[in-house]
């Protein structure tokens, strides 16, 4: 499968046969444009204009915004009921977490989570082998109490999302200050836009930390990979599915 991040908390995830989806698609006024992109479902942790975009995803794709179990294409979507704050959705009430099930690999996107790591939490949400976390703080979790859900969850890759990026109009902290957290070999921040995971790379005995660059023109990843003799319109429409 194939993750790519579109900035904030939105990411493209592909599954090897095609069926793609796409997460928490955020509005211009967040201060950073979303890029253009389709999908076959979209899923929406929270109903903030960060993460509720839904028009922006060309493809017609179904809307998941609710808890309950969903199948797609052999693509299994499992959304599990939590809060966006520690005082269980009195200060901005619930949030939505998403497991999906992609070529045999388990992703966990938390959302907008911002109540505590509790042990009925963690187990409803094993196994997970990608966890897609918010760090920035302010409202969502921290860098320290995101490090304890790491620390409990125990996967295999880590990816921040929700922190401070150019331009973006939030008060949110860097995601420097989740990543001083772990040793310097479990990071890494090599700007990649896209990454591919395989059963293979999973099951180590340590947990990476990627950090991603924020794809602004989807294009730009097919034109570094090719010969160079396909035409621009070509390329746009290898992009967007």
């Amino acid at each position: 499968m194939k993750i790519r991040y579109l900035g904030h908390s939105s990411f493209q995830l592909i599954e090897s046969t095609g069926t793609t989806v796409v997460t928490d698609p955020y509005a211009e006024s967040l201060g950073i444009e979303m890029p253009i992109v389709s999908a076959d479902a979209v899923t929406v942790s929270h109903h903030h204009y960060d993460h509720d975009a839904v028009k922006k995803i060309g493809g017609s794709p179904i809307v998941i915004d609710k808890e309950g179990s969903y199948e797609l294409s052999g693509v299994e979507i499992n959304s599990i009921k939590s809060f966006h704050d520690p005082e269980g959705g009195r200060l901005r009430g619930e949030n939505i977490i998403f497991k999906f099930s992609m070529d045999g690999i388990e992703v966990c996107h938390l959302g907008d989570i911002g109540e505590e790591c509790s042990t009925e939490l963690i187990e409803s949400l094993l196994p997970v082998d990608v966890l897609l976390i918010p760090v920035g703080g302010t409202y969502t979790i921290d860098a320290e109490q995101a490090k304890e859900y790491v620390d409990r969850i125990m996967p295999d890759i880590v990816i921040p999302m929700h922190y401070r990026e150019k331009g973006k109009r939030l008060d949110v902290d860097k995601v420097d200050d989740f990543c001083d957290l772990f040793e310097e070999e479990e990071v890494e921040n090599e700007g990649e836009s896209e990454i591919e995971i395989s059963r293979e790379d999973l099951g180590g005995d340590s947990t990476k930390i990627i950090v991603m660059e924020r794809v602004e023109d989807l294009r730009s990843l097919y034109y570094g990979r090719r010969s160079g003799r396909c035409s621009k319109g070509e390329a746009y429409m290898i992009c967007v599915r």
